[in-house]
Protein backbone atom coordinates (compact mmCIF):
# COMPACT_ATOMS: atom_id res chain seq x y z
CA UNK A 1 0.00 0.00 0.00
CA UNK A 2 1.71 3.27 -0.97
CA UNK A 3 2.66 5.80 1.84
CA UNK A 4 1.02 9.16 2.37
CA UNK A 5 2.42 11.22 -0.20
CA UNK A 6 3.93 8.77 -2.56
CA UNK A 7 3.30 9.29 -6.25
CA UNK A 8 -0.04 6.96 -7.09
CA UNK A 9 1.15 5.10 -10.33
CA UNK A 10 -1.92 4.97 -13.01
CA UNK A 11 -2.09 3.48 -16.38
CA UNK A 12 -2.86 5.56 -19.43
CA UNK A 13 -3.64 4.40 -23.02
CA UNK A 14 -0.90 5.08 -25.15
CA UNK A 15 -0.61 8.08 -27.58
CA UNK A 16 -1.23 6.94 -31.31
CA UNK A 17 1.70 8.09 -33.34
CA UNK A 18 1.30 10.56 -36.16
CA UNK A 19 -0.27 9.39 -39.26
CA UNK A 20 -1.64 6.12 -37.44
CA UNK A 21 -4.99 5.90 -38.24
CA UNK A 22 -7.22 5.01 -35.52
CA UNK A 23 -9.99 2.24 -36.02
CA UNK A 24 -13.07 2.50 -34.23
CA UNK A 25 -14.02 -0.35 -32.27
CA UNK A 26 -17.54 0.02 -33.39
CA UNK A 27 -18.65 -0.87 -36.22
CA UNK A 28 -21.13 1.87 -38.74
CA UNK A 29 -24.09 -0.08 -39.80
CA UNK A 30 -25.22 0.76 -43.25
CA UNK A 31 -28.26 2.71 -43.02
CA UNK A 32 -29.12 1.49 -46.64
CA UNK A 33 -31.51 3.54 -49.19
CA UNK A 34 -33.94 6.17 -48.25
CA UNK A 35 -37.32 4.79 -48.96
CA UNK A 36 -38.62 4.84 -52.34
CA UNK A 37 -40.95 7.74 -52.94
CA UNK A 38 -43.16 6.69 -55.58
CA UNK A 39 -43.73 9.30 -58.47
CA UNK A 40 -47.69 10.56 -59.98
CA UNK A 41 -46.48 8.45 -62.98
CA UNK A 42 -45.97 5.21 -61.14
CA UNK A 43 -49.56 5.65 -59.22
CA UNK A 44 -51.54 7.22 -62.04
CA UNK A 45 -51.99 5.48 -65.68
CA UNK A 46 -53.00 8.67 -67.21
CA UNK A 47 -50.25 10.67 -65.87
CA UNK A 48 -47.97 7.92 -67.14
CA UNK A 49 -49.32 8.22 -70.52
CA UNK A 50 -49.40 12.13 -70.01
CA UNK A 51 -45.57 12.39 -69.43
CA UNK A 52 -45.06 9.88 -71.99
CA UNK A 53 -46.81 12.63 -75.09
CA UNK A 54 -44.97 15.44 -73.28
CA UNK A 55 -41.20 13.29 -74.20
CA UNK A 56 -42.36 12.61 -77.80
CA UNK A 57 -43.74 16.44 -78.18
CA UNK A 58 -39.92 17.35 -76.75
CA UNK A 59 -38.49 14.88 -79.34
CA UNK A 60 -40.59 16.07 -81.98
CA UNK A 61 -40.08 19.76 -81.11
CA UNK A 62 -36.15 18.65 -81.63
CA UNK A 63 -36.16 17.14 -85.38
CA UNK A 64 -38.85 20.45 -86.26
CA UNK A 65 -35.92 22.69 -84.83
CA UNK A 66 -33.44 21.28 -86.38
CA UNK A 67 -35.04 21.05 -90.20
CA UNK A 68 -36.15 24.95 -89.27
CA UNK A 69 -32.10 25.53 -88.87
CA UNK A 70 -31.95 24.31 -92.33
CA UNK A 71 -34.78 25.87 -93.73
CA UNK A 72 -33.55 28.82 -92.59
CA UNK A 73 -30.68 28.88 -93.80
CA UNK A 74 -31.36 28.07 -97.02
CA UNK A 75 -34.09 31.12 -97.27
CA UNK A 76 -32.09 33.65 -94.96
CA UNK A 77 -28.60 33.96 -96.70
CA UNK A 78 -26.23 36.30 -95.43
CA UNK A 79 -26.05 38.50 -98.58
CA UNK A 80 -22.02 40.79 -98.54
CA UNK A 81 -22.91 43.99 -97.49
CA UNK A 82 -25.90 43.62 -95.96
CA UNK A 83 -25.65 43.56 -92.41
CA UNK A 84 -29.46 43.25 -92.00
CA UNK A 85 -29.07 39.28 -93.41
CA UNK A 86 -26.33 38.44 -91.44
CA UNK A 87 -28.76 39.56 -88.05
CA UNK A 88 -31.73 37.10 -89.68
CA UNK A 89 -29.40 34.36 -90.68
CA UNK A 90 -27.69 34.51 -87.54
CA UNK A 91 -31.41 34.48 -85.51
CA UNK A 92 -33.41 31.85 -87.29
CA UNK A 93 -30.38 29.84 -87.53
CA UNK A 94 -29.88 29.93 -83.82
CA UNK A 95 -33.21 29.54 -82.89
CA UNK A 96 -33.58 26.63 -85.01
CA UNK A 97 -30.30 24.72 -83.63
CA UNK A 98 -31.51 25.94 -80.08
CA UNK A 99 -34.85 24.36 -80.43
CA UNK A 100 -33.16 21.15 -81.43
CA UNK A 101 -30.86 20.89 -79.32
CA UNK A 102 -32.88 21.97 -76.34
CA UNK A 103 -35.80 19.62 -77.42
CA UNK A 104 -33.33 16.44 -76.86
CA UNK A 105 -31.70 17.32 -73.73
CA UNK A 106 -35.18 18.13 -72.13
CA UNK A 107 -37.17 15.07 -73.61
CA UNK A 108 -34.10 12.97 -72.19
CA UNK A 109 -34.30 14.42 -68.84
CA UNK A 110 -37.87 14.38 -68.56
CA UNK A 111 -37.63 11.13 -69.61
CA UNK A 112 -35.72 9.40 -66.90
CA UNK A 113 -36.99 11.93 -64.10
CA UNK A 114 -40.98 10.81 -64.75
CA UNK A 115 -41.39 7.23 -66.76
CA UNK A 116 -38.09 5.30 -66.12
CA UNK A 117 -37.33 3.04 -62.86
CA UNK A 118 -36.26 5.44 -59.97
CA UNK A 119 -34.81 2.92 -57.33
CA UNK A 120 -31.94 3.72 -55.90
CA UNK A 121 -29.17 0.70 -56.49
CA UNK A 122 -25.61 -0.21 -55.78
CA UNK A 123 -23.31 -0.65 -58.52
CA UNK A 124 -19.95 -3.04 -57.98
CA UNK A 125 -17.21 -1.98 -60.05
CA UNK A 126 -13.89 -3.92 -61.05
CA UNK A 127 -11.01 -3.03 -62.62
CA UNK A 128 -9.82 -6.29 -64.22
CA UNK A 129 -12.59 -8.56 -66.86
CA UNK A 130 -14.84 -10.27 -65.18
CA UNK A 131 -15.77 -13.58 -65.39
CA UNK A 132 -17.95 -15.30 -67.68
CA UNK A 133 -20.93 -15.27 -65.05
CA UNK A 134 -20.20 -11.37 -64.11
CA UNK A 135 -20.70 -10.90 -67.59
CA UNK A 136 -23.93 -12.95 -68.01
CA UNK A 137 -25.25 -10.80 -65.39
CA UNK A 138 -24.23 -7.75 -66.82
CA UNK A 139 -26.28 -8.42 -69.87
CA UNK A 140 -29.23 -9.45 -67.49
CA UNK A 141 -28.62 -5.69 -66.00
CA UNK A 142 -28.32 -3.96 -69.08
CA UNK A 143 -31.66 -6.20 -70.36
CA UNK A 144 -33.50 -5.14 -67.20
CA UNK A 145 -32.41 -1.55 -67.51
CA UNK A 146 -34.15 -1.53 -71.13
CA UNK A 147 -37.04 -3.03 -69.44
CA UNK A 148 -37.30 -0.33 -66.98
CA UNK A 149 -36.51 2.18 -69.12
CA UNK A 150 -39.48 1.22 -71.48
CA UNK A 151 -37.18 1.51 -74.80
CA UNK A 152 -38.55 -0.84 -76.44
CA UNK A 153 -42.38 -1.01 -75.30
CA UNK A 154 -42.81 2.98 -75.69
CA UNK A 155 -42.76 3.29 -79.07
CA UNK A 156 -44.15 7.00 -79.27
CA UNK A 157 -41.10 7.88 -77.21
CA UNK A 158 -38.74 5.39 -78.89
CA UNK A 159 -39.75 6.70 -82.86
CA UNK A 160 -39.78 10.34 -82.23
CA UNK A 161 -36.29 9.79 -79.81
CA UNK A 162 -34.53 8.57 -83.21
CA UNK A 163 -35.69 10.95 -85.39
CA UNK A 164 -34.83 13.32 -83.21
CA UNK A 165 -31.02 11.86 -82.90
CA UNK A 166 -30.98 11.72 -86.91
CA UNK A 167 -32.36 15.14 -87.09
CA UNK A 168 -29.96 17.04 -85.04
CA UNK A 169 -26.57 16.51 -87.05
CA UNK A 170 -28.67 17.87 -90.42
CA UNK A 171 -27.99 21.83 -89.43
CA UNK A 172 -24.27 20.97 -88.87
CA UNK A 173 -24.22 18.93 -92.04
CA UNK A 174 -25.53 21.31 -94.19
CA UNK A 175 -23.57 24.25 -92.63
CA UNK A 176 -20.18 22.53 -93.20
CA UNK A 177 -20.94 21.35 -96.73
CA UNK A 178 -21.43 24.85 -97.44
CA UNK A 179 -18.00 25.51 -96.76
CA UNK A 180 -16.82 23.67 -99.88
CA UNK A 181 -15.51 25.50 -102.45
CA UNK A 182 -18.31 26.21 -105.30
CA UNK A 183 -18.21 23.87 -107.75
CA UNK A 184 -15.64 20.50 -108.01
CA UNK A 185 -13.83 21.30 -105.02
CA UNK A 186 -11.02 19.13 -106.98
CA UNK A 187 -10.58 21.06 -109.95
CA UNK A 188 -10.31 24.10 -108.01
CA UNK A 189 -7.75 22.89 -105.37
CA UNK A 190 -6.04 21.32 -108.33
CA UNK A 191 -4.74 24.82 -109.99
CA UNK A 192 -2.81 27.57 -107.94
CA UNK A 193 -1.40 30.61 -108.86
CA UNK A 194 1.64 28.66 -109.02
CA UNK A 195 3.48 28.28 -112.90
CA UNK A 196 6.17 27.84 -114.99
CA UNK A 197 8.76 30.68 -114.07
CA UNK A 198 6.54 32.11 -111.26
CA UNK A 199 9.27 33.58 -108.72
CA UNK A 200 9.13 32.55 -104.77
CA UNK A 201 8.80 35.30 -102.73
CA UNK A 202 8.91 35.88 -98.71
CA UNK A 203 5.53 35.87 -96.80
CA UNK A 204 3.65 38.64 -96.32
CA UNK A 205 6.19 41.12 -98.23
CA UNK A 206 6.80 39.26 -101.50
CA UNK A 207 10.27 40.08 -101.47
CA UNK A 208 11.31 37.61 -104.11
CA UNK A 209 13.94 34.36 -102.86
CA UNK A 210 17.26 33.57 -104.28
CA UNK A 211 19.10 30.29 -103.39
CA UNK A 212 21.70 31.43 -101.98
CA UNK A 213 19.36 33.20 -99.47
CA UNK A 214 18.35 29.34 -97.89
CA UNK A 215 20.99 28.60 -95.63
CA UNK A 216 21.32 25.14 -94.75
CA UNK A 217 18.67 23.79 -92.16
CA UNK A 218 16.84 27.30 -92.85
CA UNK A 219 12.93 27.34 -93.65
CA UNK A 220 10.66 30.12 -95.28
CA UNK A 221 6.95 30.77 -95.43
CA UNK A 222 6.39 31.30 -99.25
CA UNK A 223 3.65 33.05 -101.67
CA UNK A 224 4.05 33.30 -105.21
CA UNK A 225 5.18 36.72 -106.85
CA UNK A 226 2.37 38.91 -107.62
CA UNK A 227 0.11 37.17 -104.86
CA UNK A 228 0.84 40.40 -101.92
CA UNK A 229 -0.18 42.87 -104.27
CA UNK A 230 -3.45 41.29 -104.43
CA UNK A 231 -6.49 42.23 -102.35
CA UNK A 232 -9.91 40.64 -103.34
CA UNK A 233 -9.60 36.79 -103.30
CA UNK A 234 -6.31 37.17 -101.52
CA UNK A 235 -6.97 34.93 -98.87
CA UNK A 236 -8.71 32.47 -101.03
CA UNK A 237 -5.17 32.57 -103.21
CA UNK A 238 -2.76 32.29 -99.97
CA UNK A 239 -5.02 29.35 -98.67
CA UNK A 240 -3.70 27.27 -101.66
CA UNK A 241 -0.92 28.58 -102.63
CA UNK A 242 1.32 29.23 -99.22
CA UNK A 243 4.52 27.56 -99.72
CA UNK A 244 7.21 26.14 -97.20
CA UNK A 245 10.30 26.35 -98.13
CA UNK A 246 13.83 24.18 -96.81
CA UNK A 247 17.34 23.48 -97.82
CA UNK A 248 18.86 20.08 -96.79
CA UNK A 249 21.47 18.24 -97.61
CA UNK A 250 21.36 17.08 -101.21
CA UNK A 251 22.62 13.86 -99.90
CA UNK A 252 19.68 13.25 -97.03
CA UNK A 253 16.95 13.38 -100.12
CA UNK A 254 15.44 10.24 -101.34
CA UNK A 255 14.08 11.94 -104.40
CA UNK A 256 11.59 9.20 -106.56
CA UNK A 257 12.15 8.86 -110.26
CA UNK A 258 10.28 11.64 -111.96
CA UNK A 259 11.08 13.95 -109.40
CA UNK A 260 15.10 14.39 -109.69
CA UNK A 261 14.71 18.02 -111.20
CA UNK A 262 11.82 18.94 -108.56
CA UNK A 263 14.37 20.41 -105.88
CA UNK A 264 17.44 22.68 -106.26
CA UNK A 265 20.86 21.62 -104.64
CA UNK A 266 18.72 20.32 -101.92
CA UNK A 267 16.37 23.10 -101.61
CA UNK A 268 12.91 21.51 -101.53
CA UNK A 269 9.16 23.05 -101.57
CA UNK A 270 6.07 21.92 -100.07
CA UNK A 271 2.58 22.64 -99.93
CA UNK A 272 1.86 24.38 -96.01
CA UNK A 273 -1.71 23.11 -96.17
CA UNK A 274 -2.29 19.68 -94.14
CA UNK A 275 -3.30 16.62 -96.28
CA UNK A 276 -5.93 16.03 -92.99
CA UNK A 277 -8.54 19.02 -92.59
CA UNK A 278 -6.53 21.96 -94.10
CA UNK A 279 -4.21 23.45 -91.27
CA UNK A 280 -1.34 25.22 -91.36
CA UNK A 281 2.02 22.87 -91.16
CA UNK A 282 4.49 25.35 -90.05
CA UNK A 283 6.52 23.62 -87.59
CA UNK A 284 9.45 22.06 -88.69
CA UNK A 285 12.07 20.30 -86.79
CA UNK A 286 15.91 20.60 -87.95
CA UNK A 287 17.34 17.88 -87.01
CA UNK A 288 15.16 15.15 -87.89
CA UNK A 289 13.52 17.46 -90.84
CA UNK A 290 9.81 16.34 -89.78
CA UNK A 291 7.02 18.76 -90.66
CA UNK A 292 4.42 18.92 -87.85
CA UNK A 293 1.24 20.20 -88.40
CA UNK A 294 -0.34 21.31 -85.01
CA UNK A 295 -3.89 20.88 -85.02
CA UNK A 296 -3.87 16.99 -84.67
CA UNK A 297 0.02 16.36 -84.43
CA UNK A 298 0.38 14.49 -88.23
CA UNK A 299 3.60 15.19 -89.08
CA UNK A 300 6.01 14.99 -92.80
CA UNK A 301 9.04 13.65 -93.37
CA UNK A 302 11.08 15.67 -95.78
CA UNK A 303 13.95 13.56 -96.50
CA UNK A 304 11.02 11.22 -98.11
CA UNK A 305 8.98 13.71 -100.13
CA UNK A 306 6.97 15.16 -97.04
CA UNK A 307 5.77 11.22 -96.37
CA UNK A 308 3.07 10.40 -93.52
CA UNK A 309 4.90 9.22 -90.96
CA UNK A 310 2.62 10.10 -87.88
CA UNK A 311 -1.17 11.14 -87.63
CA UNK A 312 -4.42 10.97 -89.34
CA UNK A 313 -2.83 12.46 -92.60
CA UNK A 314 -3.35 9.63 -95.27
CA UNK A 315 -1.31 11.45 -97.99
CA UNK A 316 2.20 13.34 -98.43
CA UNK A 317 1.94 17.28 -98.71
CA UNK A 318 2.08 17.86 -102.57
CA UNK A 319 5.29 19.31 -103.74
CA UNK A 320 5.50 22.44 -106.15
CA UNK A 321 8.63 21.75 -108.55
CA UNK A 322 11.46 24.70 -108.61
CA UNK A 323 14.15 25.77 -110.17
CA UNK A 324 16.65 28.81 -110.32
CA UNK A 325 16.18 31.60 -113.41
CA UNK A 326 19.28 33.53 -114.75
CA UNK A 327 19.36 35.69 -111.95
CA UNK A 328 19.39 33.46 -109.25
CA UNK A 329 15.66 33.54 -108.12
CA UNK A 330 13.83 30.54 -107.00
CA UNK A 331 10.90 30.12 -109.17
CA UNK A 332 8.60 27.30 -109.92
CA UNK A 333 8.66 24.47 -112.89
CA UNK A 334 4.96 24.36 -113.05
CA UNK A 335 2.21 24.26 -110.53
CA UNK A 336 1.10 21.23 -108.08
CA UNK A 337 0.64 18.43 -110.10
CA UNK A 338 -2.53 16.89 -107.47
CA UNK A 339 -4.56 18.73 -105.61
CA UNK A 340 -3.56 20.49 -102.07
CA UNK A 341 -5.21 20.26 -98.77
CA UNK A 342 -7.62 18.10 -97.67
CA UNK A 343 -7.98 14.35 -98.83
CA UNK A 344 -11.84 14.31 -98.47
CA UNK A 345 -12.23 16.82 -101.45
CA UNK A 346 -11.11 14.00 -103.96
CA UNK A 347 -14.07 12.26 -102.84
CA UNK A 348 -17.23 11.51 -105.00
CA UNK A 349 -19.52 14.07 -103.48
Amino acid sequence: MAAKGDAVATREAPTPSPGTAVVPTDKVENPGFPPYRARVSDLDPVKERQNERRVAWLFLASILGSVFAVVAYIVFPIIPGDIASVRNSNLFLGVGIALGLFGIGFGAVHWSKSLMDGHDLVESRHPTRGSEETREKAVEVFSLGNKESGFTRRKLIRNTLIGALVATPLPAVVLFRDLAPAGDPVQRLKHTMWEEGTKLTRDPDGTPIKASDVTLGSVFHVIPDGLSDMHEGKLEEKAKAAVLLMRLDPKDLHVSPGREDWSFDGIVAYSKICTHVGCPVALYEQQTHHLLCPCHQSQFDITREAAVIFGPAKRPLPQLPITVDEEGFLVARSDFTEPVGPSFWERQL
